[in-house]
């Protein structure tokens, strides 16, 4: 997908039209409009600002991504890297076990 098409694809999801997306940005809805158009491309600071009004990575807005990760997810991992190694140790230990314990769930 392009950009403008996951614009238009995100906006949409959170029901928000072309004027409330410009405004949310600092810009309009034409603007937006011709982002989602692809007809001219977003500064790196306006589609920064496009992606957390979205509440996507900047990554998956451009499509250099292909899983979204939300912001809270992203805060998570974060906090997690910036710990103490036992302590990382520890909570991806737990971590592993949730996700396996889930995956054998989902199974049966």
């Amino acid at each position: 997908m392009t950009l403008g098409q996951n614009i238009t694809k995100l906006r949409k999801q959170l029901k928000l039209s072309q004027n409330d997306l410009g405004k949310k940005v600092g810009t309009s809805g034409d603007i937006i409009g011709r982002y989602e158009r692809n007809e001219v491309n977003p500064s790196i600071e306006v589609a920064s600002k496009i992606a957390d009004v979205l509440d996507v990575s900047l990554d998956f807005l451009l499509g250099k991504v292909k899983v979204e990760l939300d912001n809270q997810l992203l805060k998570r991992i974060i906090d997690v890297q910036q710990m103490n190694e036992e302590d990382k140790k520890y909570i991806l230990y737990t971590l592993d076990a949730l996700i396996k314990s889930v995956k054998l769930k989902s199974i049966a």
